[in-house]
């Protein structure tokens, strides 16, 4: 026999296990996020230690020059691949999350679709209409999901591919200025 309420709570129990995972995705992403932010701020502060001391020793205005020009391209590169690091754990995250979002929508879709059919049999007689609109309306959204998803994924493979580009041109433009001041 047909218990809709038993499918209802189905739906509502998976959906709670997808809130629970999307959950602790977000959580150790934002540990990694907080540890590559302690990591970077150790890594600072140790070098302010070194350039102090790098600035005690200078001997004469050539050598702070020099130093200058050093710690200027050190500080560009570290701060691109911060950077980079964030935005490969923040990318990670959003692969991650949109797997689970796909794959709880998929699972989400089926049930409702079982749900449909179980209800299409279990009906009255006369419902035909009915069901039929239904079945049409879950097949649209199905299909309005799949666009949307498909969307999705070009927009995050464009932002990928022009966060990489302007990343990539940014360290060339600061390392040709920071050699033209050195010269």
């Amino acid at each position: 026999m047909y218990n809709a309420t038993e499918q209802f709570a189905e739906l509502n129990t998976a959906s709670t296990d997808q809130a629970l995972r999307l959950t602790q995705v977000a959580l150790e992403n934002t540990e990694r996020l907080f540890k590559l932010q302690l990591d970077v701020t150790k890594a600072a502060l140790e070098d302010n230690l070194k350039s102090t001391k790098a600035l005690t020793e200078v001997k004469d205005f050539q050598d702070f020059i020099s130093l200058r020009t050093k710690l200027a391209e050190s500080g560009v590169e570290k701060a691109m691949g911060y950077t980079r690091s964030v935005y490969e754990v923040a990318s990670e995250a959003h692969a991650e999350m949109s797997k689970l979002v796909e794959e709880g929508l998929a699972a989400y879709t089926k049930n409702i679709a079982s749900l449909v059919e179980k209800a299409a049999k279990n009906a009255p007689a006369g419902s035909d209409a009915a069901v039929s609109a239904l079945k049409s309306t879950v097949a649209a959204t199905t299909a309005a999901i799949d666009t949307l998803t498909k969307a999705s994924k070009q927009v995050a493979s464009f932002a990928d591919a022009s966060v990489k580009a302007a990343t990539q041109a940014t360290t060339t433009a600061a390392k040709t200025t920071t050699a033209r001041k050195a010269a």
